[in-house]
């Protein structure tokens, strides 16, 4: 037996590293404004360089990156351009330009650190101990696998653990302060909702359908508007004041279903078709909480009591009831049915509703299903007899009654308390669902209810007299959900199928 020598067995490797700009090809391009990339090196110069040596040919530099955000990742799972394409302010006559900052910051790719004059390579040192001088040989192919592992590792969980977020206009600013506009009616009755009549903000930034928006539940900010949209994003909104977008964030790899804002107003949650859960802090783009389901996501909803605890429904027989605070699964409420298209709680949390799709031609049970919430038992499963699926469930503010958006193309009102009797004596009919998640929501009042419907039009009813007052020609595609601001009177939002939102007044 022979023993051979290899004073210089990674040339090629190294030389290879040195030609390339990173192991995966690629370049990183971050926002200065939310996001930081910070490579720094193991500390001591000479025990480090021992330390490298000792870890063999297994490609490891001996220094750590460390990544607080990552948009490329989400960049190569994405086609979708997130570039706004206008917003435009209407009543003043006066286009409000959204600047979209674009400060990137370009990551080096070199093998050598010119900051602190240490290579990126592996350092060689004559007087590391080995066998007689004589190093093993290991094969090439060996060494670029492990070289290239703990890299692609530190990605997943980089992609896992953060959210890319593009900030447009003074996003920080404005998410923090409190409107001129409402301020004059915090701390003051809610006064009588009126029909609104003028267009205030025409925003298109979304460049597929929108599912669902939200006002913020704090008052003081409830400037700002939540939505979702196919296209895998969650915008916030400034849309009382400039009806700018404020902050996207790309934490999903496909369509977002659902998203909520928290009680405190700080954080998201969303839910998509990628099977994944997120709750996100509003002003860092953190994950506060992430989790992957077994099945695709289409509603979900906070209790109203316990901050820390939210429902979860989708495509599955199951609907689950999880804590953040130790990020797992409290119940898990089971009914034969194939999808969850809405949850609805009602007073106090104590009991909730579903809507599912479980009806038949012989069959509409388990249309709405009620349940208790600490035991997880059925209340009830014959509240809505007529064979039609409830795409969205609504509760008064002040009464207790409840209504279902229908897909026979009216809404129908129930009581919310046992045994949720149907009231046959008020339908609200005119509109349109034709298949759409059209949603339906009472004024903060009481006294209006609105809904979208699938032409393009709000329908806006009188609650005691079910009768329409007035019809908004709104949208061209089908507008899926309409929401009263919880404060200032008779401001409106839309949302369309086409990606467009609108401020009415």
């Amino acid at each position: 037996m022979s023993l051979v020598a290899y004073e210089d067995s990674d040339s090629e490797t190294e030389a290879e590293k040195t030609e390339a700009p990173d192991a995966s090809g690629r370049q990183t391009n971050q926002l200065s404004s939310s996001v930081s990339c910070v490579q720094h090196f193991a500390p001591g110069s000479t025990e480090s360089a021992h330390e490298m040596h000792r870890a063999g040919s297994a490609g490891r530099s001996g220094w750590s990156r460390v990544c607080e955000d990552s948009p490329e990742h989400y960049a190569r799972n994405s086609n979708t351009d997130l570039a706004p394409p206008h917003c435009q302010r209407v009543y003043s006559g006066h286009a409000a330009v959204s600047v979209v900052h674009r400060n990137y910051e370009q990551a080096s790719s070199s093998s050598t650190n010119s900051g602190n004059g240490f290579s990126q390579k592996r350092a060689h040192n004559d007087s590391t101990p080995t066998l007689k001088g004589i190093r093993p040989y290991i094969p090439k192919r060996l060494r670029q696998e492990n070289s290239n592992r703990p890299e692609k590792e530190e990605s997943d969980q980089r992609g896992s653990s953060d959210c890319d977020v593009k900030v447009t206009g003074p996003g920080e600013q404005a998410l923090r302060k409190t409107s001129e506009l409402i301020k004059p009616y915090l701390g003051s009755k809610y006064k009588v909702t009126e029909v609104p009549k003028s267009l205030i903000f025409y925003m298109s930034k979304h460049s597929g359908p929108i599912n669902e928006i939200q006002w913020c539940p704090v008052l003081e900010q409830s400037h700002l508007l939540l939505s979702a949209s196919m296209d895998r994003t969650v915008k916030v909104w400034d849309a009382v004041d400039t009806g700018c977008c404020l902050k996207t964030f790309s934490c999903h790899s496909c369509a977002v279903r659902a998203a909520r804002w928290s009680s405190c107003g700080r954080r998201i949650l969303s839910g998509g078709f990628d099977s994944m859960l997120h709750l996100t802090d509003v002003e860092t783009g953190k994950q506060i909480f992430s989790s992957k389901t077994e099945f695709r996501i289409s509603a979900l909803k906070f209790h109203p009591t316990e901050s820390n605890v939210f429902i979860c429904g989708g495509f599955s027989p199951e609907v689950k009831a999880w804590d953040l605070r130790t990020s797992k699964v409290l119940r898990v409420y089971k009914a034969a049915v194939q999808q969850t298209l809405d949850i609805l709680f009602l007073p106090e949390g104590r009991e909730f509703l579903t809507s599912t799709d479980a009806v038949s031609r012989d069959s509409a049970d388990r249309t709405i299903v009620a349940w208790d919430f600490q035991s997880a038992a059925k209340i009830s499963n014959q509240i809505f007899h007529e064979r039609y699926t409830c795409p969205s469930l609504s509760l008064h503010p002040r009464e207790s009654v409840f209504v279902a958006q229908t897909n026979g193309n009216y809404l129908a009102l129930f009581s919310a308390q046992r045994p949720y009797r149907i009231n046959k004596k008020k339908r609200y009919e005119g509109h349109k669902v034709e298949g759409f998640a059209v949603g339906c929501e009472f004024s903060p009042d009481g006294t209006l209810l609105v809904t979208g419907s699938s032409d393009g039009k709000v329908f806006f009813y009188n609650y005691h007299t079910s009768r329409i007052i007035r019809t908004l020609s709104a949208h061209k595609e089908a507008c899926v959900s309409a929401t009263f601001h919880p404060v200032l009177p008779s401001l409106l939002a839309t949302c369309d199928w086409a990606g467009e939102i609108k401020i009415w007044q």
